[in-house]
């Protein structure tokens, strides 16, 4: 991506404001989108990353700010002078057209020109030689393909994708996501696309936007997102976590079931939920008594995928249950088993202590 200041806020959404009657869909959203960069706009259904995503495509008409792309404002020109193309969820593809007069179907060139771009975009995403099928002579993944080669067809300065991936089964959908992120970069379009999957955004944005009830949560990199959450909301909905109550002690420090975490409790806060990670609960081997470990009992263990996750409830609170993901290098992997009590410990640089929300 560029530099040039010009470029680091290509496009950039200022204060957009969209009601649905009395539904506020989007509250004065504001954020700036780098030239060639590949930006996920993530949350739970009704958050408003759809909206969004329709008023940057001019498919929607904002209540109040604007969209500068290029540094002309575009948030009031027809979607037809906005320069982007966009695939949908669905593909939207004309059934009755052939796969390459669906992708040159925009194209105002001379036969030979057209034929040459949409030979060129058949060969980009991996289907030359199917231009005479049908959509329904293609599969799912092979479909969503054509709709992004029918989007890239103008060259448009702008690629914009609406949940494009989500009507796959789970091997299409993992092998699309790595060819469309290579793809974004071998062509270095910017690209914003909408999602409800946090492990596809994780995995392919370069800059992810985590949306909640028509606002801004957080901004930031697949890792910053992850490991630095800014809100309880951003720390509950990516990722899995354990949320545990806790209490202030009498040396200011977090209580969790009558034990000492050695964690300072928020000023002036009695009572606190901390957040950690499954990765970050280390399973001992061995008790060691000058560590701050928490006992606890194996309840279950599930396999994940080359980790072992555990399900662990503490000696001193039965009710407190703990997740703790174990990966095979680790000495607790080969002896986790249900009923076994195991020493715990949290690493204080990876938990995170929110106060206890008001009543």
């Amino acid at each position: 991506m560029s530099d040039d200041p010009i470029d680091s806020q290509w496009l950039t959404i200022h204060g957009v404001s969209k009601s649905f009657g009395a539904f506020r869909a989007l509250d004065a959203i504001n954020l700036t989108v780098r030239k060639g960069e590949f930006v996920c706009l993530l949350g739970p259904s009704g958050c408003g990353k759809t909206t969004l995503l329709r008023i940057i495509a001019g498919l929607e008409v904002q209540d109040s700010g604007g969209v500068t792309m290029g540094a002309r404002e575009i948030g009031r020109l027809p979607p037809a002078l906005r320069n982007y193309g966009i695939v949908f969820q669905s593909y939207a593809l004309f059934p009755n057209l052939t796969v390459a007069a669906n992708i040159g179907y925009a194209l105002r060139l001379e036969r030979a020109d057209k034929q040459r771009r949409v030979d060129e975009l058949l060969d980009l995403v991996g289907l030359a030689g199917t231009e005479q099928r049908y959509p329904s002579q293609l599969s799912g993944g092979q479909q969503q393909r054509v709709a992004l080669a029918r989007a890239l067809a103008t060259s448009p300065s702008l690629l914009l994708l609406d949940e494009p991936l989500s009507a796959l089964d789970a091997k299409v959908r993992e092998r699309l996501q790595q060819e469309l992120r290579n793809l974004q970069r071998k062509l270095g379009i910017t690209t914003i696309m909408v999602t409800h999957d946090q492990d596809e955004a994780l995995t392919i944005a370069d800059t992810v936007v985590v949306m909640s009830d028509g606002r801004i949560e957080q901004i930031g990199s697949a890792e910053q997102i992850y490991r630095d959450p800014a809100s309880r909301f951003v720390a509950d909905f990516v990722g899995r976590a354990n949320w545990l109550a806790v209490a202030r002690g009498a040396d200011s420090c977090a209580m969790l079931a009558g034990l000492s975490l050695r964690l300072p409790m928020p000023h002036g806060a009695e009572s606190a939920t901390l957040f950690c990670r499954p990765e970050d609960v280390r399973v001992e081997t061995r008790w060691d008594g000058a560590s701050a470990a928490l006992m606890a009992v194996v309840d279950r263990v599930d396999f994940h995928g080359g980790l072992r996750r555990a399900t662990l409830s503490l000696c001193a609170d039965r009710a407190v249950s703990i997740f703790a993901d174990v990966g095979p290098n680790e000495a607790a992997y080969a002896t986790l088993e249900p009923g076994r009590r195991v020493p715990l410990t949290l690493s204080p640089h990876n938990t995170r202590l929110f106060a206890t929300p008001a009543a």
